[in-house]
């Protein structure tokens, strides 16, 4: 019998402004379904984001981006509802923001094992 798990799939500061890292890979025996995340802009000053989800791998670029250059004010968050399938360990929910420590992404989600 499946077991279906809400909880806080990962959260994620980026080290590296611009460089995409992944905040979310389902674990073995795991199928997940994204469905919130909070961008949150504690910087003073605005910026961009981008998400990618490669459902295979680990490309981050605009084959797989979902939101691309997304601006953000100082200060702002943004909280956005999907509703993105990810199968078992395979795929990466990926996130990154124009400067290096300006978001924290935050996934929520289902995990069914």
């Amino acid at each position: 019998m499946a077991t279906i798990a809400e909880s806080q799939l990962g959260q994620l500061r980026n080290a590296v402004g611009g460089t995409a890292e992944s905040i979310y890979s389902p674990a073995a025996s795991t199928t997940a379904i994204v469905k919130s995340i909070v961008v949150c802009n504690q910087s003073g000053t605005a910026d961009t984001y981008r998400i990618f989800l490669d459902d295979d791998g680990t490309t981050y670029d605009a084959t797989t981006a979902l939101f691309y250059d997304v601006a953000i004010d100082a200060g702002e968050s943004h909280i956005l509802n999907v509703y993105w399938p990810m199968p078992t360990d395979a795929g990466n929910l990926a996130v990154s923001c124009a400067t290096t420590n300006a978001c924290t992404f935050t996934a929520f989600g289902l995990e069914i094992t």
